[in-house]
């Protein structure tokens, strides 16, 4: 068997480290697929605040993660990307059942409205609460991951959002996951301590970094 060909991959570099990868949530999500798909990569690294030529040639919009087709041409959007990925190369299966595919979906946009929140009484603590605690009735009843024992592609866009409203929140609001929350806690811990995870995780200080000026501007 030919051995296979690294996929070319380009997301996002760390604010102020651009030889480090960046905090962006969709580009790990697409990492998270090809490690756990067990595919080769070729990763190239964008500083989105001066964008190279190279990168701007390969991404009009100037958006990560961007991946190359076999047609030469870059698609955008981890949606797109991670849905080319799971039919080109269907062993491990990462789909999601129709019924599962949108648990947790309003978490992230929940934590970044608490998160630029000025307003204690708003109420956008309360409803990412909700959210959390609605993810947390699912996987009491269809745990450990949100389709049961296997990881499928719900899980690897959730757990980089997860990581970010850990970090983030932490840092600029000293607030954590209600403790009560003990299904979602053991979720963050099984996602965050898989190796897939480990290996494109951006470093904390490059999450807060990528959240400052959202929160303090």
């Amino acid at each position: 068997m030919a051995s296979m060909e690294p996929v070319q991959v380009c997301v996002k570099a760390a604010v102020g480290a651009p030889d480090h990868l960046g905090d962006c949530p969709f580009s790990q999500r697409v990492l998270l697929t090809l490690e756990e798909k067990h595919i080769p990569y070729d990763m190239k690294l964008a500083d989105l605040s001066e964008k190279p030529e190279w990168f701007l040639e390969i991404s009009s919009e100037g958006k990560v993660p961007v991946l190359k087709c076999d047609d030469g041409k870059w698609a955008p959007d981890s949606d797109v990307i991670t849905q080319i990925l799971e039919e080109k190369f269907p062993n491990p299966s990462l789909v999601t059942p129709p019924e599962c595919a949108a648990v947790g979906s309003k978490i992230f946009s929940s934590f970044v409205k608490f998160l630029k929140s000025k307003d204690p009484s708003d109420g956008s603590e309360q409803a990412l609460v909700e959210e959390l605690r609605a993810l947390d009735e699912h996987l009491k009843d269809h745990g450990p991951f949100i389709n049961g024992d296997n990881i499928s592609a719900v899980d690897l866009s959730l757990a980089p959002k997860l990581y970010h409203l850990k970090v983030a929140l932490g840092h600029f609001k000293g607030w954590s996951v209600p403790e009560d929350l003990s299904h979602v806690h053991a979720y963050m811990k099984l996602l965050f301590d898989r190796d897939s995870f480990k290996k494109t995780m951006a470093a904390e200080e490059f999450v807060i970094a990528g959240w400052k000026p959202k929160v303090t501007g």
